[in-house]
Order: structure tokens, then sequence, then C-alpha cells
């Protein structure tokens, strides 16, 4: 999640379609181009079209499947490997992503790999701004959600779950968006990753009590058009289709462009607070990402219509929800905790979360104690505050057997 609104670097070049990297390929020095594929798709058709893309440029490929789970020690072995690479570019899902600019700028910047082995509590790492990565990377994402195609963000597996890794060498410099790179993406997963850019971007916006008028409006336009899209792909899902490639495409733009300067700036880079929690959750419980945010949202949208003004603000909420409902059809609930529950629904985004109350807070502690405290991310919130919203957000199984004893 790169909400940061890091400068330094130009913005990434954003060609559409494969074909369209061959041109771009003729005026870079390199002559080998080093093909990092995620092993779901090392080989597919979207790899098959890169390397004839690099024949037609006169341009030879060494092909690597990295098989490293984003640890600092898989991204330190492939920054070996990538050494005396002259141009990376990488295909695959968010964590390929991820990883592969993590490598490059650790092969070019050592510094980066002891800012990333430091010790500390903080889920949060800030590269030196002079960190700079020594080659071109090219980023042709297969999933769509997390936007690292177009962000200087990364996340870093641990012992202690994900870190989030911020800096402007992580900013790639090409993203190619294709879509025969999302065919073969499960329909759950498209529809995950259209609520993980509308998680983000309604945090963000809900999550920061300032009134910015140009980058209001271009968030609320931004997620009106998510919640069409959001509605067109849970139609056609439950029609047994597929989604087209031109839909698949949309939602993968929107994916990217979600990270643009022209939603986030001036605003508090940590509003999204959910995304901290959703972070630890999924990593306590073993969750998939967005799985976690769809259990924490409701409650956490409940505290803020109460008035807790630390997790977010009343009137904004309310106005994205004015914006939500206008763009959704079927209709959907006026009130924003019951409506946002029904959206979640209808978009058939699981949220069923199961947990008893000791690991429960276990999570709401390694929350804390990576995101808050005394740290900005988490600002003033407490041990409490995290705790009820993790609360609501789970079910105790213990309490589910008790009612089935019951006596009739």
């Amino acid at each position: 999640m790169d909400t940061w609104n890091l400068s330094g670097r130009r913005p990434t070049q954003v060609v559409h379609g494969i074909g369209g990297l061959a041109k771009w390929l003729t005026h870079q020095e390199g002559r080998t181009l080093t093909l990092l594929a995620d092993p779901a798709v090392a080989d597919s058709e979207t790899v098959d079209r890169i390397t004839a893309c690099a024949a037609w440029a006169d341009r030879s490929v060494e092909r690597i499947v990295p098989d490293g789970p984003g640890t600092l020690e898989s991204v330190t072995a492939l920054a070996e490997r990538l050494r005396t690479s002259e141009l990376v570019v990488a295909v695959g899902g968010g964590t390929l992503l991820d990883q592969t600019k993590l490598a490059v700028l650790t092969s070019a910047a050592p510094v980066v790999r002891d800012r990333l082995a430091a010790g500390g509590r903080s889920g949060l790492v800030l590269l030196p701004a002079e960190a700079a990565p020594a080659v071109p990377v090219v980023t042709v994402p297969t999933t769509v959600g997390t936007g690292s195609e177009l962000s200087g963000g990364a996340c870093l597996a641990g012992p202690r779950g994900k870190r989030l890794v911020l800096g402007n060498g992580l900013q790639p410099d090409v993203a190619v968006l294709d879509p025969v790179a999302t065919r073969t993406l499960p329909a759950e997963l498209l529809a995950e990753g259209v609520f993980e850019v509308f998680f983000r971007t309604a945090g963000m916006y809900v999550g920061d009590p300032r009134d910015l008028p140009t980058e209001d409006a271009f968030t609320l336009t931004l997620l009106q058009r998510l919640t069409t899209l959001g509605a067109e792909l849970a139609a056609v899902r439950r029609s047994g289709r597929g989604a087209g490639d031109a839909l698949r495409l949309e939602i993968a733009r929107l994916s990217g462009i979600s990270h643009g300067p022209g939603f986030n700036t001036g605003r508090d880079p940590a509003a999204c607070k959910g995304w901290y929690l959703a972070n630890e959750l999924s990593t306590g419980l073993g969750l998939r990402k967005m799985t976690a945010a769809a259990a924490v949202l409701p409650p956490l949208w409940r505290r803020i219509a109460e008035g807790d003004t630390h997790w977010g603000s009343v009137p904004r909420l309310h106005r994205l929800w004015q914006a939500v409902t206008s763009a959704h059809r079927p209709a959907l609930p006026e009130d924003p905790v019951d409506g946002i529950g029904a959206l979640l629904d209808t978009w058939l985004i699981g949220r069923d979360v199961e947990a008893d109350a000791e690991r429960t807070e276990l999570i709401a502690r390694s929350t804390l104690r990576a995101w808050g405290d005394g740290l900005p991310t988490l600002g003033a919130l407490t041990l409490a505050d995290v705790r009820r919203v993790l609360d609501e957000a789970v079910r105790q199984p213990h309490l589910d057997l008790e009612l089935d004893l019951e006596p009739a």
C-alpha cells in the first residue's frame, strides 16, 4: 500500500498492450533482458509474448522463475542473481512484483538490505531517498488490487508478518497492462482485487478529516467507477460466465491509477487504519488479505459512525457512501455500516473469520506493537480501540457451539 506520496522519480510509464513493449525496448541500452516470471505463469502466453517482443527488439532473454516467499533471505538471493542484469521485466502477482522491486534496489544499493534487516518493532520501513535502481524495471501484473506495478511500495514477509517498505527507488519505470495477463486469474480473486482498491481508496478518503476539493472529487469518481465494475463483475460471476478482457483491463487500470498523486496529495499518509488491522489479522490467522479486510471494514465503519474520530470522519463516510449507493445496482442500504456488509455480500467477498478470544487478543497486541503505541501509522488508537474492532470482526467458535447445545 503506497499512500505516502513519495517523490524523486518520474511517474511510471504505462504501456497498454504487451506489443507496446517492443518499441520501448529499442530505446534501452541493455542488450539482455532478465525475465522474472511467477511459477504460476512461467509457461504462459504472457511470457511468450514478452519473449517475442524481446526478439523483435534484438534483445536476448534470461529467464528466472523465483520461488522464494518474499522474505529478506529470498530478496537477498534474488538481488545477487540480478547484480549483472541490464534490464528487468517482472511478470506475476503482487508478491513477485514486490520481491523484484526490492531485489533490484538491493542489488544497486547495499544500504537497502541494511535497512530491511534492521530490527525494531515498526511494521513500516522507509528506505533512503537516494537509493535508486541501477537498471530499468518493467512490471507486468497478472493479478489486480495491489497496484504494485505502479507504486513506490512493497511488502516484505518476515517472522512477525508482512512489513510495508516505501522508497523512491521502488517506483517501476514501466508498467505493462494487457488483458491476456489476467486471463487465468480466478473470478474470486478478481473480485477481491476490486475490493482491495475500494478498501484502500475509501480508507484514505474517510480516514483523513480534511476536505481536499480536487482530490476528493477524483476519489469519489474512482470509487463510483469501482462500484459499477464490482457490481458488473458480481453479475457475471452469478451467471456462470467469465469476466471478459475489457472488464479485466478496466479493473487493472483502476488498480494502478488509485496510487496516483491526484488522489492522495495532501492527505495523512497513514489514514487507512484498516489496512494495518487487516495485515495483522490475515497474518495471524493465515487468511487471504481481503478476507481479513472484509471482516474488519464493517466494525471499523461502525466506530466511525459512532463518532470515534480516531478511525475517521463521519461526514466523509456518509459522503462516500452516497457516492457508492448512487452507482450501485441493485440498491444498497442507505446506512453505510449496514450498506458495506450488503455490498460485500453482493460482490461475493468472503468475510467469515473465526478465532478464539486468546488468538484475537494476540493479534490485537501484535497490531499495536507493529503499527501503534507511539508510531504514526495508528496514531492515538489504543489497544482497547484495536481490540474492539477485531472482536467484532471475528467469530468465536465456542460461542456457536454453546448456542447449538441449548435445549429447544
